[in-house]
């Protein structure tokens, strides 16, 4: 893995401005700020900053540098949740089992595998002058937060340091890294020997289909298909709930971005500045390759063979602390890397046993450089400089801008290879022809830039329909070009929403992303009622069901609150996907186009009676309101925090990705309450217009705060569950007139 230390000009251009000398250049005479001295500074930084609360909590943060509008940005998230901004950098450098217990040690040691400390602290000090101001800024105000926050109470982190931002440097919730299989790491590096084992499902492998998928929409409107001839943008971020809060952060140099930020980090990720707005779905080419390699005892260690030779395996001696009842033990496991990467398992193949060793992107100094400089662009060219650093690897961007562009990168950090070769399995380590021969240009990716469509998507599917028939062509790309090798039913929902409308306004692009309809349930539903339809008269199974098909017969597939129909086939759909599950992977094909095409009549006619079942045996009949089960509660502002049947909720109307929901919402993890209570799904929402003066609407999941005694922490919940978006104070007068606090950090 290498890491790139490069300059950019679009970067230097962006960041041309003076910066105030930061807290790490003033220094006592040992070379250390003193305790005193690195106080007073960061007493004298907060006095730069001003932060204003809106009605809705949000902080909108000014300063008069962009490192004292970070300083502000993390000191305001900090007030908001510290413990996950705390557990984010905790998980980022390997540190859980240490507050967890030892059963973190092998996601630690993960992480370990592709983040060194002592790496990270020398790319921080190799780094470029601005971005070291921010990274000092960054720490400067999560540590002054602790300082006057006394009753805070860290579980690890005490103290931040600069370089610790690069270990957290990119957004996506879909990381890279968490692709490894922990069951894998733990055979291979946890048992006396290392026989090989086939790899296994695990909590880090793809949920099962049924659960709640993570992804996100995000649409672009151009101006010839508005009512006011203004480029619109849609953000719709599917995550967890309150992994990431609404902010907004701006400073005299030009900086002014309002958006959604994962906690902990200091630059918003999904968002919108005066001029342009940018949308990440996870998703884009393939990025990851796992080399099989042939490795065999040499003296005290091993080798691997590589084209006609062989070459040495590097170990590494890596220390795993992890906390106990009577306090911190420690495993020490010897790590193994070829030059292709870390090896995380052990396989059998049919030419014998193999280690694997995994190739991804690891360059978080080029990663936060260009995370931080989408913020600042202005135009389609500058952004697109920023693109070309390219370590944006898990995400696809959706874009919109007020000159009127609207455009989509699929991807963004994609190695050139063979063709010739199928990267999609394991390759063979030992054969040079596997390498990686560079990465591709930002001109040679899946590049959409104004299509004549007048609109483009993208809902973690395939690049094909993103823009209609003005979308790109299949079998013009290579095939490692889309890591995703089909639609999905939010595409084709999608496409069904933008195509062929010229009216779109900021309220009817919400509305479309909220619109009801389930395309999933044109291939679910007809199954089961042929197979009911060709039932004998006397199979008891025509008058068990015969309620239910016709409840599904006279369905228009929309959702609803009131409706029991969707009640009844969101507990069907999650049946025979489940039911159907292994037989779709034995045929190769989808779970729905096995379902509609293939699944035997007993398998579907099986599942409406289980749902049937459990509707009942959960709420006393299966004809019970959608609205009446699927619900949204917030009860705690803890991590992990579960639900209650006894306590308050809300009715929720949209409904689960996996049907087609644009506006997700579902859960995932062990369900212990008979109602269903969504944990992810849409998130922070808004739609943007670029104008002369642009304007947005928002909301987010419950609110900004996690203490449930703040007023911040539930007041958007019912807008959140109703899709009643709120207007965005983003100029400087609306912010003011707005404003329920205005202070200093600190004060």
């Amino acid at each position: 893995m290498t890491i790139r230390l490069r300059s950019f000009s679009a970067l230097a251009l962006l960041y041309a401005a003076p910066l105030i000398a930061p807290l790490s250049a003033q220094t006592t005479r040992g070379g250390a700020p003193s305790a005193a001295t690195a106080a007073a500074s960061r007493a004298a930084q907060a006095q730069r900053v001003t932060i204003m609360r809106d009605q809705w909590g949000v902080a909108h943060v000014y300063g008069k540098t962009d490192a004292d509008a970070v300083f502000g940005m993390i000191y305001a998230q900090a007030e908001d949740d510290f413990p996950r901004i705390e557990l984010n950098y905790i998980n980022a450098m390997g540190r859980l089992a240490e507050v967890e217990g030892e059963r973190e040690i092998w996601r630690d040691l993960r992480m370990k595998l592709f983040i060194d400390t002592l790496d990270l602290k020398k790319q921080f000090t190799a780094s470029p002058p601005w971005l070291k101001a921010l990274m000092v800024a960054w720490a400067d105000g999560l540590n002054y937060f602790l300082a006057t926050h006394p009753s805070v109470t860290p579980r690890l982190l005490t103290t931040f340091e600069p370089w610790m931002a690069l270990s957290f440097s990119e957004g996506s919730i879909g990381g890279d890294i968490e692709s490894v299989s922990l069951r894998g790491l733990e055979q291979f590096y946890g048992a006396a020997d290392r026989t090989p084992t086939a790899p296994s499902r695990d909590d880090d492998d793809a949920s099962p289909f049924g659960q709640e998928p993570g992804g996100s929409n995000g649409f672009a409107v151009a101006p010839q298909n508005t009512a006011n001839g203004h480029a619109l943008l849609m953000i719709n971020p599917h995550t967890s709930f309150y992994f990431r809060p609404e902010i907004h952060m701006a400073s005299e140099e030009g900086l002014d971005a309002y958006g959604a930020v994962t906690w902990g980090q200091f630059f918003i990720y999904q968002g919108f500045n005066h001029r342009l707005g940018w949308m990440h779905t996870s998703g884009g080419g393939d990025v990851i390759d796992e080399y099989l390699e042939t490795v065999s005892p040499k003296g005290k260690g091993f080798v691997y063979r590589y084209g006609a030779g062989s070459r040495n395996v590097t170990a590494k001696t890596i220390r795993l602390p992890y906390k106990t009842a009577s306090g911190i033990a420690q495993k020490v496991v010897t790590a193994y890397f070829t030059h292709h990467g870390p090896v995380i398992r052990a396989q059998k193949t049919a030419g014998g046993d193999r280690w694997v060793a995994v190739r991804m992107m690891n360059s978080p100094l080029d990663a936060i450089q260009q995370s931080y400089g989408r913020t600042k662009a202005k135009t389609f060219e500058e952004f697109k400089q920023v693109m070309a650093i390219r370590t944006n690897s898990s995400n696809n961007t959706v874009y919109a801008d007020a000159d009127g562009v609207i455009a989509y990168f699929h991807g963004n950090f994609i190695p050139k290879r063979d063709t010739s070769i199928d990267f999609t399995k394991p390759v063979d380590g030992s054969d040079p022809r596997t390498e990686w021969q560079g990465l591709h240009t930002l001109d040679e990716m899946i590049l959409l830039k104004s299509p004549a469509s007048g609109w483009l998507m993208n809902t973690n599917n395939w690049p094909f329909t993103a823009a209609g028939a003005n979308s790109p062509k299949i079998g013009d790309w290579p095939v490692y070009m889309s890591a995703q090798r089909e639609d999905n039913p939010r595409g084709v929902h999608a496409v069904r929403v933008l195509e062929n409308r010229r009216d779109f306004t900021v309220d009817r692009l919400i509305g479309a992303a909220y619109d009801s309809y389930l395309p999933a349930m044109e291939q679910l539903v007809p199954p089961v009622i042929a197979a009911w339809d060709a039932l004998p008269a006397a199979d008891a199974r025509k008058a068990l069901l015969a309620v239910q098909v016709r409840t599904l017969r006279a369905w228009d597939y929309r959702f609803g609150v009131a409706s029991v129909v969707m009640t009844l086939a969101n507990e069907y759909g999650e049946e025979v996907s489940q039911a159907a599950r292994d037989g779709a992977r034995d045929a190769g094909l989808p779970v729905l186009d096995y379902i509609k095409s293939k699944a035997p009549a007993d398998l579907v006619l099986a599942a409406l009676a289980r749902a049937s079942e459990t509707l009942t045996n959960d709420f006393g009949a299966w004809q019970t309101p959608w609205g009446d089960v699927n619900r949204f509660q917030r009860v705690s502002g803890d991590i992990g925090a579960g639900f209650d049947d006894s306590k308050p909720s809300l009715p929720v109307a949209f409904a689960s990705a996996n049907w087609g929901s644009l506006a997700a919402y579902g859960q995932t993890g062990a369900r212990t309450t008979k109602k269903r209570y969504g944990n992810r799904g849409n998130s922070f929402v808004a739609a943007v217009e670029f104008g002369p003066r642009v304007r947005a609407k928002s909301v987010l999941a419950g609110g900004v705060h996690a203490d449930p005694s703040s007023p911040y922490f539930f007041n958007q919940g019912e807008r959140y569950a109703t899709g009643n978006f709120k207007e965005v104070n983003f100029h400087r007068e609306d912010v003011e007139k707005h404003a329920v606090r205005t202070y200093q950090p600190g004060k």
